[in-house]
């Protein structure tokens, strides 16, 4: 065993192993993998050994086409049999709400590439005859999905990274990490000391116990996880006989149920309701090659399902029974990249999905060390995801929800109540108990989303179309839009940056100029590569002196990226708020004279202009204020410590009575934001797009310095973007745009150039054998032709002008074009027409809001 190594993996499951040949395939062919016994003795030699490529976040969808696209390769260079079936596979669909979730995800597959298909249950029927197709409405076909051996592919990987230099140890535990002062990291073992520069904790069951070496308490959690394998059944050696080929993969929603063929017999899996954790605080190191004892009255109810949809299997007999732990995040996705607060220490665990996500995995996360950038938007995995509030109890509750739901439908309107409330503010019991108010849970805290007029009625009908909440979020935006609205704010990112170089600081990492005393600016933030990482609100607060806000879900995501590029010298300070500061905005044509009601201060627009900041008591309390508003209209955001915040809303809501104030949340807020073409983070605003991509040009100052992401940007402004953010006017039916939805374009003649699908990776297509089909180099959209030319990042009903509105991007060259009858946007299945709002419909000169 080498005494000094770049970097070492701890874990020989399929994602250890994975991450190891990345690495060396990388260039880093001086890494070793660690594992405490032989590979696979965690969760991979047990697993199912299914793949698909379809996923509910398109981002992760990308990498798992990347992982099934791997593996012929993987096959080539290792000489290691991964045991490919690809079969493909159905989803059924048991009602009409699942079937428009199919159409969403059908319609979602065609911007990402992928070749799905909508079918009839009796289509479905002929390719898995076990099934009695009048329990169905419908299916979705995929043809890239499959099964392998897991040892197998497993071995694949360790055996490529052997053949590319890395190296790797068996039988040898990990028994403690400590860290120099130079950032090396000492692993020691059982059999020694290893140094390396950097640490991968791909620890599977044992992730937890190598977080906790380090102080780190990661949020996962392994499950207990039940699948059966049958006799022989003659129905399937009927169909091979007959068709020469395996029963495809199916997925039974309704019983929650899984199957696919395992020889001449079948395999059927449960994410049953009755869920189980499996060693929920400390994972035994002599846990091996082990199965759990089986619970078949824990899966009952989801095989008497399965029994009734495919009655074939009720007189099947039960060869054997896998019960087995596998781990689990709190919302199903994987936690990977370098965990914020420590020093060249990464993680890639909670890769529940090993054999459809680990070679994505893998590939995200040797980027990612080698290059400074995972090479795509992998927020959905990143690790920085999740706060402080993810403590134990709460990784168990979530996990054990997201178990028992993985096969449930998702509305777009749903808020899961697991675990909740984990985080609120000295608000919540006057906005649930005395306003009425439906909650939502925003990065773990409570956040109003809108509010109903009785107890009675503050709950969400869930729907895939315009449900219970649409009269009363218009209610909410004609308030705000004619009289005044208050909201809570406190789930915003809040931070101060002092010290001697602070405004140097904040200016190397920022596009926009540092703004004067007392004043604010918005400002985008960029990678080395040129794309967006952030976008904040500036406000000069004194010399050397600023407060910064920004998106709550990314607080400790921009924390690893600011503290990475703090100054050694220690001349400048950042302080993370989070909820030791809370806030609340007004808004609306009365809210000037609602504030100056509230004050002893000047608030008149000539001594409190649009953009300034002031500290000022609101109310009697010493608050900070912003003259700005997400709303698009007059507006200001008031700042203040828990302990004043009850004291402030009541001054509020008193001073406000004569002017018909209204309580307002989420969703009108959102609404309003869309008929003022705002971008929103982690939606129009994301680690793919370039700044003028995503139309932020007014913010990005190329001049004022050399600051980080500078040279790609003004590249990306001399060549001109590729694809541009777009607004767009949707005559939309009882259901509105809610993202990922793809753009239909009808245009005569016009070269709209090479443009990839959203993500980073572009649009992989796939023949029967898995292999990747070559995109075309550009294309000429012909007068007559309908083509997929883009995607829907967010959208809604835009209640001030009473119409359906989204956002997206585009190609550049069409971006221009706001004629009728060029654009649809489908809608669950349905094209409907779109138009490009060209200028915000509502105030497009931002009157309201400098008056």
């Amino acid at each position: 065993m080498k005494s000094h190594v770049r970097a070492v993996v701890i874990g020989g499951g399929v994602v250890g192993c994975s991450v190891l040949y990345h690495l060396a395939k990388a260039g880093w062919s001086d890494v070793m993998l660690i594992e405490r016994s032989e590979l696979t003795s965690g969760s991979s030699w047990h697993a199912a050994g299914g793949f698909h490529t379809l996923n509910g976040d398109p981002n992760v969808a990308k990498l798992q086409a990347y992982t099934v696209s791997l593996y012929e390769e993987l096959e080539a260079l290792s000489g290691q049999s991964c045991g490919l079936h690809l079969t493909g596979g159905v989803m059924m669909a048991d009602s009409p709400e699942r079937m428009d979730f199919l159409r969403l995800v059908h319609a979602k597959g065609r911007y990402l590439g992928m070749e799905t298909e909508l079918i009839t249950p009796s289509e479905a029927k002929a390719m898995f005859p076990l099934m009695n197709e009048s329990n169905f409405v419908g299916a979705l076909w995929d043809p890239v999905e499959g099964h392998l051996d897991p040892s197998g592919t497993t071995h694949a990987y360790a055996k490529a990274a052997q053949k590319l230099g890395a190296e790797i140890v068996l039988r040898n535990r990990v028994t403690e990490l400590t860290q120099e002062a130079d950032g090396t990291w000492n692993v020691i073992t059982e059999q020694g000391t290893v140094k390396a520069d950097h640490v991968v904790n791909a620890g599977g069951l044992w992730a937890r116990e190598v977080g906790r070496m380090v102080g780190l308490e990661l949020p996962l959690l392994a499950m207990e996880h039940m699948y059966l394998l049958t006799e022989e059944m003659p129905e399937v050696l009927e169909f091979n006989a007959k068709t020469g080929r395996e029963l495809v993969g199916v997925i039974d929603f309704k019983g929650e149920i899984y199957t696919r063929q395992e020889r001449s017999g079948i395999l059927l899996g449960t994410y049953e309701k009755a869920s189980k954790p499996w060693s929920p605080i400390d994972t035994p190191w002599d846990f091996g090659h082990e199965l759990l004892a089986p619970d078949l009255d824990r899966i009952a109810p989801s095989l008497e399902v399965g029994f009734k949809h495919f009655p074939a299997m009720e007189n099947a007999g039960i060869k054997q029974i896998i019960n087995g732990p596998f781990t689990f995040a709190p919302d199903g996705n994987p936690l990977v990249g370098p965990v914020p607060g420590l020093t060249n220490y990464w993680t890639a665990c909670a890769v529940m999905a090993g054999f459809s996500q680990g070679g994505g995995v893998g590939l995200a996360l040797s980027n990612w060390m080698v290059h400074g950038d995972p090479g795509a938007d992998i927020w959905g995995m990143d690790v920085s995801r999740y706060g402080e509030w993810a403590t134990l109890r709460y990784t168990n509750a979530k996990v054990r929800e997201n178990y028992s739901r993985r096969f449930s439908i998702s509305f777009p309107n749903e808020e899961l109540p697991a675990a909740r409330p984990q985080q609120t503010t000295p608000l919540y019991d006057v906005m649930v108990r005395d306003n009425h108010a439906v909650m939502g849970d925003s990065w773990g805290l409570e956040t109003p989303l809108w509010f109903a007029p009785t107890a009675d009625e503050a709950h969400d009908v869930l729907s895939f179309h315009r449900s219970n909440d649409f009269k009363h979020i218009g209610n909410e935006v004609r308030a705000v839009r004619e009289r005044v609205g208050v909201t809570e704010i406190a789930n915003f990112a809040k931070y101060r940056v002092s010290g001697l170089g602070a405004e140097a600081w904040l200016s190397h990492l920022m596009t926009n100029t540092m703004p004067k005393p007392g004043r604010i600016v918005l400002t985008p933030m960029l990678n080395e590569f040129g794309k967006l990482i952030g976008d904040f609100t500036i406000a000069k607060a004194g010399d050397e002196d600023f407060m910064v806000w920004g998106s709550s879900a990314a607080q400790r995501y921009h924390m690893r990226w600011f503290n990475k590029h703090l100054p050694a010298d220690g001349n400048v300070r950042i302080h993370r708020y989070d909820l030791t500061l809370v806030g609340l905005s007004i808004a609306g044509p009365r809210a000037r004279d609602l504030l100056a009601k509230l004050t002893d201060d000047d608030v008149s627009n000539a001594a409190f202009r649009f953009m300034d900041f002031r500290q000022m008591d609101v109310g009697g309390a010493p608050c900070m204020v912003n003259r700005v508003t997400y709303t698009g209209d007059l507006g200001y955001e008031i700042w203040m410590e828990p302990a004043y915040q009850q004291a402030v809303y009541r001054a509020i809501k008193a001073a406000g009575e004569e002017f018909g104030i209204t309580d307002f949340g989420m969703r009108a807020l959102l609404s309003m934001r869309l008929e003022k073409n705002f971008p929103t983070w982690f939606r129009e605003l994301r680690p793919i797009y370039g700044p003028y991509e995503a139309a932020m040009d007014r913010f990005i100052k190329l001049t004022k310095n050399d600051f980080i992401g500078r040279e790609a940007a003004a590249k990306e402004h001399a060549d001109g973007p590729k694809l541009m953010r777009t607004s767009f006017l949707v005559d939309a039916l009882d259901a509105d745009v809610m993202g990922d939805e793809p753009v239909w374009a009808k245009v005569g003649d016009t070269d709209y150039g090479t443009v990839e699908a959203p993500h980073g990776y572009g649009a992989p297509r796939f023949d029967s054998n898995g292999t990747e089909i070559a995109k075309p180099e550009g294309g000429t959209l012909r007068d007559g032709d309908w083509r997929v030319v883009g995607w829907i990042t967010s959208g809604g009903y835009a209640h001030t002008i009473g119409q359906s509105m989204a956002q997206g991007y585009i190609p550049a060259a069409l971006a221009s074009n706001g004629g009728s009858g060029m654009f649809e946007i489908e809608i669950m299945g349905i094209r409907r027409p779109a138009r490009i709002a060209l200028e915000a419909p509502f105030d497009p000169m931002g009157e309201k809001m400098r008056s």
